[in-house]
C-alpha cells in the first residue's frame, strides 16, 4: 500500500439559484461544477472544482489511464504527458480545463501526503488575503444595480466589479450612465472595477472609456475579445485605466503572447482553466517578472494559495454567483469577512468537499 493513484473520478453538479442573470455576451440560469476526485491506494483523496463542461469523457480515457499507479507527487511529469496526450484533441479550450481540474486535484493529495497547506507549499505564509466583491450584471435594471453594489460596500468590500455592455453592447451611453451613478452612490473611497466581457472593438471601448473618464475606475476588464490582443493593447495604449485580462488564456505560452504584446496590467489567468497550480506557478513568476499585478479570474477558493505566495498579488475575485453552489459542494466554503478571506488550516487546498451531497447529485449517474 502506498500513495499511488487507484482511481479518478468525475462529476457534474448544478443549482439553480441563479437563473437569469446576464452580462453583455452570455446568461447564466444555472451554476454548474465540475468536481474531480483522486484517491490513492491507501486512501487518500485529492479535489479539484472548475466549471461544468462536456470534459468528463476526455478525463476518463485520455487523462484517467496516464494517471493510474503513479505517484501523485510528480506534479511536473504528470503534467507534461497528458498535455502531450492531449495535443492532437486541443491546447486549449476544454482539454485544458480538464488537465486543470485534474492537476489541482494532485496538487490537493501533495499537500495531504506532506500534511502541508498548499500556500505554504508554494512559500507563502499570508493566510488573510483581500478580495473583491463581483457581479453588477447588466441584466439588473440601474435600481438592482445599485442595491447589489449598494450590498457590497455593506459587506465591508472597498472594491466592487460592475459588468458593462448593455444591450449586447450596443449602448454605451446607457452605460456610461450606470457607471456614473454607482460612482455616485458608494462615493470616492471605493475602487470600481469594470468588465466588458469581450463585447466591443477597440475603437468602441476607447469611445466608452472617455465617456467615463472622471468617475476614477480602478481596471477596465476585457474591453476587447481576449483573443483580439492587438486591440487590447490598442486600448491600453489609449486609456489612463489599467486593463484587466487573461481569464480566456491558457498556459505561459498565452501569458508569453499577452505579455510581448502589452496588451494587460492585471493578469487574470484562471487556474481551473489555463494549467492548474503547477502552470499558474509559472504564470505568476512570468507575471513579477514585466512587474504587473496578478489577480486571477474567480475561483478565490483555489487561487487564495497562490495570492499568497505572489509578492505582485492584487486580490481574489468573490464571485457572488457561485455562492450557492459553492456552498453545497463544501462543508467548509470558506467566505471574506469584510473583504479579507482568512485560508483553512488545512493540508492541500484545505477545502472538505462535501462528497455524499456530490454523489447524490451526480448529473453523471
Amino acid at each position: 500500500m502506498g500513495h499511488k493513484i487507484s482511481n479518478v473520478e468525475v462529476f457534474y453538479v448544478s443549482t439553480s439559484d441563479c437563473a437569469g442573470v446576464g452580462d453583455s455576451t452570455l446568461r447564466y440560469d444555472i451554476a454548474e461544477m465540475t468536481v474531480v476526485e483522486i484517491t490513492t491506494e491507501d486512501g487518500l483523496t485529492g479535489h479539484g472544482i472548475t466549471i461544468r463542461d462536456d470534459m468528463a469523457a476526455l478525463i476518463e480515457h485520455r487523462l484517467k489511464p496516464i494517471l493510474l499507479g503513479r505517484d501523485p507527487m510528480d506534479t511536473e511529469d504528470l503534467w507534461n504527458e497528458m498535455l502531450l496526450n492531449m495535443r492532437g484533441s486541443g491546447r486549449k479550450g476544454l482539454c485544458l480545463v480538464a488537465l486543470s481540474v485534474v492537476d489541482i486535484a494532485l496538487w490537493d493529495l501533495k499537500g495531504k501526503i506532506l500534511g502541508q497547506p498548499l500556500h505554504k507549499l508554494f512559500g507563502g505564509s499570508k493566510r488573510e488575503i483581500p478580495t473583491y466583491a463581483s457581479g453588477g450584471w447588466t441584466s439588473y435594471s440601474l435600481d438592482e444595480l445599485l442595491a447589489e453594489m449598494k450590498s457590497f460596500v455593506d459587506l465591508g468590500y472597498d472594491t466592487i466589479k460592475m459588468k458593462v455592455g448593455v444591450d449586447l453592447g450596443k449602448n454605451i451611453k446607457e452605460d456610461a450612465r450606470r457607471v456614473k451613478a454607482v460612482r455616485e452612490m458608494v462615493g470616492p473611497n471605493i475602487d470600481i472595477i469594470l468588465d466588458a466581457n469581450n463585447v466591443w472593438d477597440s475603437g468602441t471601448a476607447v469611445r466608452f472609456a472617455e465617456l467615463i473618464k472622471d468617475c476614477d475606475i480602478a481596471a477596465f476588464e476585457e474591453p476587447a475579445p481576449a483573443d483580439d490582443i492587438p486591440g487590447l493593447a490598442r486600448v491600453r495604449r489609449a486609456l489612463n485605466i489599467p486593463l484587466a485580462t487573461g481569464e480566456h488564456e491558457y498556459t505561459k505560452f498565452g501569458m508569453r503572447d499577452l505579455l510581448l504584446s502589452g496588451a494587460v496590467d492585471i493578469v487574470q489567468l484562471d487556474a481551473t482553466k489555463a494549467g492548474g497550480y503547477t502552470e499558474m506557478r509559472k504564470v505568476a513568476g512570468m507575471t513579477q517578472a514585466w512587474n504587473l499585478l496578478f489577480a486571477p479570474h474567480c475561483f478565490e477558493i483555489i487561487h487564495m494559495h497562490l495570492l499568497s505566495a505572489a509578492s505582485n498579488a492584487y486580490k481574489l475575485e468573490k464571485l457572488f454567483l457561485f455562492n450557492g453552489i459553492m456552498r453545497r459542494c463544501l462543508k467548509n466554503y470558506p467566505e471574506p469577512e469584510n473583504g479579507i478571506l482568512t485560508i483553512p488550516d488545512l493540508p492541500g487546498t484545505g477545502l472538505i468537499y462535501d462528497m455524499d451531497w456530490i454523489r447524490a447529485n451526480n448529473e453523471l449517474k
